[in-house]
């Protein structure tokens, strides 16, 4: 009998992609859900999870539990079927948004009862002597299939480590992630990602977070001219975010106190310009009740000096 495999895809584009190279053998499983933003609990096929998730979705991002029942629940049935796979191929990208898919993703393995299946890793970044990170669409066929053939065995302790991972960001301290940062493992974008993902938090002295400041740069050196033309480059430099459309558009929308929209183009308000300066803190115009996992956001302050977490 030949191998069973099962493969965990980080979204419908990969699909369809693999699909034209015709090389997906076995089972397949798509991982639509994005976990780095909203309220997570560690058992994350727990009704008490899902339904958070379900609420979160629908209420910042208009997805109704339908649809999130039919594109994400129904596929865990996959685990539930407790099959014996040989090999259970995960397919996930360099950035934050995957990787916190990642990890959950690992540790619903781990609780299923998978861990005596051999688990390995297929994930992009940079590729050659490309100057920019690469996700798994953007590469071509011949790099597809080789991170495919050197994909990466997962041992045991990257395994336990990556659901480790998962448990403190379900938790309500995210200063747990410091002594993680520097841990040697199997996933090489891992420690890039959790720095991220401590900038994330508001600045201590702005009371906006690194993305947000970043955008307010983008506005103030280029010639942008308008907010569609600004969600197009805060897309493409994001760095390890991974955010998409939908994720995006709502950062953008949530600083528009900082813009002034000229018939030409886009600019710093008179706050843009004093946040960017770090002159004034906006925290109290920006709070809402906004989780990353376990943890609120505006709960804690970040300390670019220190790069640290303050809480409040």
């Amino acid at each position: 009998m030949g191998q069973k495999t099962l493969h965990i895809l980080n979204g419908d584009s990969l699909k369809d992609r693999l699909d034209q190279v015709d090389y997906l053998d076995g089972d397949v499983m798509i991982w639509r859900e994005m976990l780095c933003e909203g309220p997570t609990i560690k058992v994350l096929e727990s009704e008490e999870s899902l339904q958070k998730r379900r609420e979160f979705l629908k209420r910042y991002y208009r997805i109704p539990f339908e649809d999130y029942n039919n594109k994400f629940v129904n596929q865990l049935d996959i685990f539930r079927q407790k099959k014996n796979y040989d090999e259970i191929v995960l397919w996930f990208e360099y950035d934050l948004f995957c990787h916190i898919n990642l990890i959950a993703a690992i540790s619903l393995l781990l609780r299923s009862g998978y861990s005596k299946s051999k688990i390995t890793l297929v994930c992009s970044g940079w590729v050659g002597k490309e100057k920019q990170l690469l996700g798994l669409c953007e590469i071509n066929e011949k790099q597809l299939l080789s991170h495919y053939g050197k994909r990466s065995i997962l041992t045991t302790e990257d395994l336990e480590f990556a659901d480790f991972i998962w448990t403190i960001y379900c938790e309500a301290d995210p200063h747990k992630f410091a002594g993680q940062i520097k841990k040697q493992t199997s996933f090489q974008y891992l420690s890039s990602c959790l720095r991220a993902h401590l900038q994330r938090f508001p600045n201590m002295l702005t009371g906006l977070n690194t993305m947000e400041h970043n955008i307010l740069e983008m506005v103030n050196n280029y010639q942008i001219k308008n907010t569609r033309q600004l969600l197009g480059y805060a897309l493409e430099y994001q760095g390890y975010y991974g955010y998409g459309d939908m994720q995006m558009k709502r950062v953008v929308a949530r600083l528009f106190q900082f813009f002034n929209q000229t018939d030409e183009r886009l600019l710093l308000s008179d706050r843009g310009i004093l946040a960017i300066e770090e002159k004034k803190n906006f925290y109290n115009t920006q709070q809402l009740e906004w989780y990353y996992g376990g943890v609120r956001k505006y709960d804690f302050l970040y300390d670019k000096e220190s790069h640290k977490l303050l809480k409040l």
